[in-house]
This record gives structure tokens, sequence and C-alpha cells, in this order.
């Protein structure tokens, strides 16, 4: 869609995906990425470590059984999608903004580790889109297929 902002961020899992299906069957895996820049201080001659980042990421159908299935904690990813920003209210009626990426892409960093790939079967991809979003906060299916949820879905509390 024009006018979103795409995003890749590569950072290191700070959890296990989590999958969970919508009442239409659609599989999403939810995971959050750490990403922390590291500049070299030449006064004292180390490496420091930046402030994080830390996004919460929503991959939909086949890509999120996959997710589920091959990546674990501690993991590096490279994970590229739409950033997203909700505003909610927490327990105690504060308003929070949270930024989230709805993933189009994420496979795993090759620059410290090897990794085998297994291809699915062809046609393993899910085509519909689920009908509600099961109140998955507003994320969308990757690949912009389907409706978009009601404007009210993005006034829920996070993951």
């Amino acid at each position: 869609m024009s006018g979103e902002t795409v995003i890749t961020i590569v950072g290191n899992l700070v959890d296990d995906p989590e999958i969970r299906f919508t009442p239409a069957g659609a599989a999403v895996a939810k995971f959050r990425v750490a990403s922390t820049p590291r500049v070299f201080d030449k006064t004292i001659n180390e490496w420091k470590d930046g402030d994080g980042l830390f996004l919460t990421c929503s991959v939909w159908r086949q890509a999120a059984e996959n997710a589920a299935e091959t990546l674990t904690r501690g993991m590096r990813v490279i994970v590229q999608g739409r950033l997203k920003q909700r505003t909610y209210e927490d327990r105690e009626q504060v308003k929070r903004t949270v930024y989230e990426i709805d993933v189009e892409e994420v496979g795993v960093s090759l620059a410290r580790a090897s990794a085998k790939v297994t291809k699915n079967p062809a046609g393993g991809r899910q085509a519909a889109a689920p009908s509600n979003d099961g109140g998955w906060g507003g994320a969308q299916p990757a690949g912009n297929t389907g409706p978009v949820p009601p404007a009210s879905a993005a006034t829920e509390a996070p993951f």
C-alpha cells in the first residue's frame, strides 16, 4: 500500500515465537526482536551498546507456522515488514503507544550461524484472509491480502 512504512530490522529474538489460530483457522505467530546498535568509542578504545529497540512482530499463515517451527529465543534474525503504530489504554487507564511490525519476510541471519532450508510443498500458502482478526490488535496478513479490520481493533492492549 502507498504511504506505509516498510522497515527491515536485524536483531535477536527475545522469546520463542508464540503461534495461535484465528477462529477462521489462519495461523499467526508473534515474537519480539531486540536490536541494539553498537558504536566504537575511540576515547576508551571499546565497543559500547546503544539503547535497545524492542519490536513486536506478527507473521501470518504458512510463514507463521514456519517461524514457530524454526525460530527460537536468542537467534539472530532479519525481519522485513510494515511498521505500525498503535495506541491503547493500559489497566491503569494510562495511554500507551507501541510500534509493531506486520511481517512480510523473516529469516535467520547467516552472519554467525548456518541453516538448512526445507521447502514447503507447493500450494502451502493459504489464500484467504481471516474475516475477523480475532483480537490480534490490528495485525494484517502478509502480502496485503484480505480485508482491513475495523479501526476499533487498534485500541486493544498489546499481545
